[in-house]
C-alpha cells in the first residue's frame, strides 16, 4: 500500500492572529417633542480624540466588573435626568476599522459597541451638561454627521423605534398616564410620518382593541369639544403583546 504523505507541520505564524477587544456602549435615546411634533435624539460633543469637538451619540467603555446593562444605564444617568423612560439592547457593531484608535498593522485593540435604543418622555427630562463641551437633542431630520459609525448606529436604533411602535406599547412609556386619542395619534404620526393612517382609521381600530380606558374625564384643548382622557391597560394589552398592531 502506499504510504501516507506526512502532515503539514503547524506552525504558530499559521495561525490567525485573535483580536483584543475593548467593549463599549453606545446610547440612542429617543424622544418625541409632541409640542411642534418633532422626533428628537440626544447627541453629546466629544471632548477628546479621536473626532474632538465632533457630535455623537452618548457612549462609555464597559468598566471592569460592570454588565452591559448597567454600563448603559450609566451613561443614561450621567447624561439625562428622567423618571420614565424604555430601554432595550439594539444591536452590536463590530466591524474592523469603525474605531480610528484600531491599528491593523500592530493588531491594536479593536473596539466594539454594543449599542441601547432608549425612549424618554420629552418634558420631563433634564439633560446634564457637566463634564461634556456639548449635550442636546437634534431633530432627526438635523443631525449632523457623527463620530464613529454612529450614524448608522442612529439609524438602526430609528429603525428600531418605527417597529416598536408597531407590536409593543413603547409609546405609552413616553405618554403621561392620562393622555387624549389625538395625542396618541399625533406620537405616531411625529415617529411614523402623517400617512402611516388616518385618524379616524386609527381612533376606530384602536378602540376596538380594547386596552385604552376610558377615565370618563374630560379635557378641553383650544376651540374644539372637550376631548376623552384615556388610561393605557397592560393587562388587556397582554393577548396583542408581540403580535403586529393591525391600526398601524
Amino acid at each position: 500500500m502506499p504510504g501516507r504523505a506526512p502532515k503539514k507541520a503547524h506552525s504558530v505564524a499559521d495561525s490567525p492572529t485573535l483580536a483584543d477587544f475593548k467593549v463599549g456602549v453606545d446610547n440612542v435615546i429617543f424622544s418625541v417633542d409632541t409640542e411642534q411634533n418633532r422626533l428628537l435624539v440626544l447627541l453629546v460633543m466629544r471632548d477628546e480624540p479621536p473626532f474632538l469637538g465632533q457630535w455623537s451619540l452618548p457612549g462609555t467603555l464597559v468598566q471592569q466588573g460592570e454588565s452591559l446593562e448597567d454600563a448603559a444605564y450609566r451613561i443614561l444617568a450621567e447624561k439625562i435626568r428622567a423618571n420614565n423612560l424604555y430601554l432595550e439592547q439594539l444591536y452590536t457593531f463590530g466591524g474592523p476599522q469603525r474605531d480610528p484608535r484600531e491599528s491593523a498593522d500592530s493588531y491594536g485593540d479593536r473596539y466594539l459597541a454594543v449599542s441601547y435604543f432608549a425612549l424618554v418622555r420629552f418634558a420631563e427630562a433634564e439633560l446634564i451638561a457637566d463634564g461634556v463641551s456639548g449635550i442636546a437633542w437634534y431633530p432627526l431630520s438635523q443631525v449632523p454627521v457623527l463620530a464613529f459609525d454612529h450614524n448608522q448606529v442612529l439609524e438602526y436604533g430609528h429603525r428600531r423605534l418605527r417597529n416598536k411602535l408597531e407590536y409593543s406599547p413603547v409609546a405609552f412609556e413616553v405618554l403621561p398616564e392620562l393622555f387624549t386619542l389625538s395625542d396618541l395619534y399625533q406620537l405616531y404620526t411625529t415617529v411614523l410620518g402623517d400617512n402611516f393612517s388616518d385618524y379616524s382609521n386609527f381612533r376606530s381600530r384602536l378602540l376596538k382593541l380594547g386596552f385604552l380606558a376610558d377615565t370618563r374625564v374630560k379635557v378641553s384643548r383650544g376651540a374644539g369639544r372637550p376631548a376623552s382622557l384615556y388610561r393605557f391597560d397592560a393587562e388587556a394589552f397582554a393577548p396583542y403583546k408581540d403580535k403586529p398592531m393591525v391600526f398601524i
